[in-house]
């Protein structure tokens, strides 16, 4: 009987872990859990439930759709439309203008800016 006390309270007092796969349920779980584990939905490979609610469309070069040779500095309204309210020149990723047309278009905002057809910065509020 004294054999019997002294077990249960060498294993109720939490001094020593349980040995093997035996583990308490706050424990964190192994990677072999992971394994088991179902994908979250809107996740990489949740499906369409959780993906993009709208169709993107494929951004196309404004100057190679209209055939547009040269970007002309003095063409304000134009230039204009590439230059965002703060002044900075929109990205390509956003525009969807190609490189060799987005080079030529930087250049003519800044020849644009240089003699004042263009601002070099938005308005400050």
């Amino acid at each position: 009987m004294a054999e019997e006390s002294r077990t249960t309270t060498a294993a109720s007092s939490g001094g020593e872990r349980p040995a093997g796969g035996d583990r308490p349920s706050g424990d964190r779980p192994s990677f072999g859990d992971r394994e088991r584990r179902l994908p979250r939905p809107g996740g990489p490979g949740g499906g369409r439930e959780g993906g993009r609610k709208y169709f993107r469309r494929k951004k196309v070069c404004k100057f190679c759709v209209e055939k547009i040779e040269a970007i002309n500095y003095k063409d304000v309204r134009l230039l204009a439309q590439f230059v965002a309210e703060s002044g900075k020149i929109v990205p390509r990723r956003l525009t969807g203008v190609c490189t060799p047309h987005q080079r030529r278009l930087s250049l003519a905002i800044k020849q644009a800016r240089n003699i004042a057809l263009l601002p070099f910065a938005g308005r400050a509020s």
